[in-house]
């Protein structure tokens, strides 16, 4: 299947069931806008899982940038993590905004190494981002493959 983007060329359409061919279109005009934007209306790692990390990262240690006072013991004597993920429905205290339509992190430019690491998905690139992205009712990303 063929469409034609917003800027007129063609694009490929995966072939999909049709009760999720609206909201694949939908997102497919996401991705196509700036799939490198995609975490900023998702958010869905940052619900989903413990962010634990070495202590050390922490601002009560030398040369440490997460804030301590937005982190909590963790589960080993060299971890803390962030507070509100170490719960059984986990939400990390510097996530703002709602998720799956606009969000930020607080603290993104002193994100502890698990933030930093966590790379969006895109065809399946990494589960993890698939299976937070399911958890709150999103699909998984696509890319968008523009064709002549």
């Amino acid at each position: 299947n063929t469409g034609l983007s917003r800027r007129g060329s063609r694009v490929r359409v995966p072939s999909v069931p049709p009760l999720l061919l609206s909201s694949t279109i939908l997102l497919l005009e996401c991705c196509a806008m700036s799939l490198a934007n995609a975490c900023l209306t998702c958010g869905a790692c940052c619900s989903s899982f413990r962010v634990s990390f070495y202590w050390g990262e922490a601002t009560g240690a030398p040369n440490g940038y997460v804030p301590s006072e937005l982190t909590e013991a963790g589960y080993h004597p060299h971890l803390i993590c962030m507070q509100g993920t170490n719960q059984r429905q986990p939400r990390c205290v510097a996530l703002q905004g709602e998720i799956g339509q606009s969000v930020s992190c607080s603290i993104y430019s002193d994100r502890p190494s698990p933030c930093r690491e966590f790379a969006m998905s895109v065809d399946g690139s990494n589960p993890s981002c698939d299976k937070a992205r399911s958890r709150f009712g999103l699909l998984p990303l696509i890319s968008v493959i523009e064709v002549a």
